[in-house]
């Protein structure tokens, strides 16, 4: 994406890393030259398992509106049993990209008017190491397969950083194979 404001809006259960995963883009993009990054979570109860959603506004200028997201350019799923329960393409601008971590084939999805990035991002994090439902690096792996968004090697050493005393190989490893198996159509 070569865009000057680009709006992401993140949706998981609390415990996946939903938060975590767009600190880690936050902090890549401020890296790679934005000058106005802005994250804001939203969530209700605080329990693992609970839905959160945060949003995450990255910029070339300085942003000072800090409300939540309306109309995404761009939205994360990180458990697509999510779209049971929620409309996640609430509001996302025509031609938006969905990226969404799912066991169930491609073609299983109809977004009309959506580009879609799809990878089984829970089989992937296993794959890597990680503990069953830890989602959030590799979505990250995802995200940038389907939006081109900063180049995976910031992102990778964004992964490092974070998770430097805590597995950073297998986090890194789950973001890597998640962006070569990312499936992008639409």
């Amino acid at each position: 994406m070569d865009k000057e404001f680009i709006e992401i809006r993140w949706h998981g259960r609390g415990g996946q890393g939903a938060i975590t995963a767009a600190k880690i883009v936050a902090s890549a993009a401020f890296a790679s030259g934005y000058a106005g990054v802005v994250m804001a979570p939203t969530f209700g109860t605080e329990r693992r398992g609970a839905p959160v959603m945060t949003s995450l506004k990255i910029s070339k200028t300085k942003i000072y509106d800090l409300s939540p997201i309306e109309t995404p350019d761009i939205v994360v799923v990180l458990d697509h049993l999510l779209l049971k329960e929620t409309d996640v393409t609430h509001g996302l601008k025509k031609g938006g990209i969905i990226v969404l971590n799912t066991p169930v084939a491609f073609e299983s999805y109809g977004f009309k008017d959506f580009k879609l990035a799809i990878a089984d991002i829970t089989a992937i994090s296993v794959e890597a190491g990680l503990p069953h439902g830890m989602v959030n690096t590799g979505i990250i792996g995802s995200l940038e397969k389907g939006t081109s968004l900063l180049g995976i090697d910031i992102l990778i050493k964004g992964i490092e950083e974070e998770f430097k005393t805590r597995n950073p190989q297998k986090n890194s490893l789950a973001a890597r194979i998640a962006y070569e198996r990312t499936r992008v159509g639409g």
